[in-house]
């Protein structure tokens, strides 16, 4: 079988630090430009207040002495033309931000000195020394901004490390429960956030999975070995019928009733872990000859030779005969049943590899592995579906590896490799 590979993410804690990143990034220009536009708006305030109460005190000066307080001009040529020709008699004031010459943007307040066609009197105020503060206030938040994301990055990726931790810690437990362990668990987890309920919810998945494979298999167990004896009776039953097709017939389809039986016995065994393993030194090559020949098919086996003289003639395996006998067999039985001859067995050093030439696992038993009662696909046969969830079961028992393919010029292909 294949692992599905994992794309490459980038990890969590850095998504988190980046975005924390940018926000702050954002916030710091948002502040930089509100107090860039509040502090000119402040500056043309208070020189407009300047300027309204310059005119104030230099009219008085002019309409007591006749003389021309500082700063005051009458009609003078750069007055914005807003207020050249005012209607009223009252004091008024224009902003004048095209100045010509080096004075800069001007604020302008001015008020007639008598009746219509009298002199205008006008004060302006320079803005320029007060705007010319906005380019080092800008700076000055520049720079407190960038000491502010220094600052907080590295506090924004501590805390976002902490918390990928946490979610790594639910995602492995999540992962050697689909992997089939589930008696994993995440335990309790700090901060009582939505980490924690998502650690609570994922041990709650588990134990109302463990309740319901638990019982699912006790309820093959029980199955199995109430049909046993039934089916035992069946057998011998037979034997009083009279000899003829019929009996053939019936004796074939009990034989396979008990098979099933038994295999259904093999997998609770294997799923209770009550079976054990009888460990012993045995020729690999001629316990795969054995179970090929006891499979009552017909496969080409090949077993290469070794690379050195000094080594024996055939290689010699500590396993358990009896079940390297049963994955093998399977193997072999699946690619008759579900395959196409011919069959090729291949035995190098502790590799044994089963061929055949059909149309090849499906890809759903690729991706998820053999599953008990589930073929995977109509063009592969019918069947039970036991025969490689057992033989995946005793490999596992052996600690050995059995991996399932197909070929790139078509046919199953089921590789088993032994411990060394």
């Amino acid at each position: 079988m294949h692992p599905t590979p994992r794309p490459v993410r980038a990890p969590l804690r850095w998504k988190i630090a980046a975005l924390a990143a940018a926000t702050a990034c954002l916030v710091a220009v948002a502040v930089g430009v509100l107090v860039h536009l509040w502090t000119a708006h402040d500056i043309r305030s208070r020189a407009e207040a300047q300027a309204f109460n310059a005119v104030y005190s230099a009219m008085d000066v002019y309409r007591r002495t006749g003389s021309l307080a500082d700063g005051a001009e009458l009609d003078p040529v750069d007055l914005p033309a807003a207020l050249r020709h005012p209607a009223d008699g009252e004091r008024h004031t224009a902003y004048d931000a095209h100045a010509e010459g080096n004075s800069g943007p001007s604020y302008w307040a001015a008020q007639r000195t008598g009746g219509p066609g009298s002199p205008v009197l006008a004060i302006r105020v320079n803005l320029a020394p007060q705007l010319s503060d906005l380019p080092r206030l800008d700076a000055a938040m520049a720079v407190a901004s960038l000491v502010a994301l220094v600052a907080a990055t590295p506090a924004a990726v501590y805390g976002a490390g902490l918390l990928a931790r946490r979610l790594r810690r639910v995602a492995e437990t999540a992962g050697r429960i689909s992997a089939g362990d589930l008696d994993a668990r995440t335990g309790p987890t700090k901060g009582g956030d939505e980490v924690a309920d998502i650690a609570a919810t994922v041990d709650l998945m588990a134990d109302s999975l463990g309740r319901r494979l638990r019982s699912e298999r006790q309820f093959t167990a029980d199955v199995a070995h109430e049909l046993r004896t039934p089916v035992g009776g069946l057998l011998a039953a037979v034997d009083l019928l009279p000899a003829g097709e019929t009996e053939d017939l019936i004796r074939a389809r009990v034989r396979d009733l008990r098979g099933l039986v038994e295999d259904l016995l093999e997998i609770s065994r294997l799923d209770a872990g009550a079976e054990e393993v009888a460990r012993a030194r045995v020729p690999l090559a001629a316990v795969v000859r054995e179970a090929v020949l006891r499979t009552g098919y017909e496969a080409e086996i090949a077993v290469a030779a070794e690379r050195t003289a000094e080594r024996t003639a055939e290689r010699t395996v500590e396993t358990d005969p009896r079940r390297l006998e049963r994955i093998v067999g399977n193997l072999v039985v699946n690619a008759h049943r579900h395959g196409a001859a011919p069959v090729l067995v291949t035995v190098q050093d502790r590799t044994v590899v089963v061929r055949d030439h059909g149309p090849g696992f499906p890809p759903d038993l690729l991706r998820h592995g053999p599953r008990r009662f589930h073929t995977g696909a109509a063009e592969r046969g019918t069947g039970h579906g036991l025969g490689l969830t057992i033989a995946l079961g005793q490999a596992r028992l052996l600690g050995a590896e059995l991996r399932l393919d197909n070929a790139e010029d078509g046919g199953a292909v089921a590789t088993l490799r032994l411990p060394g």
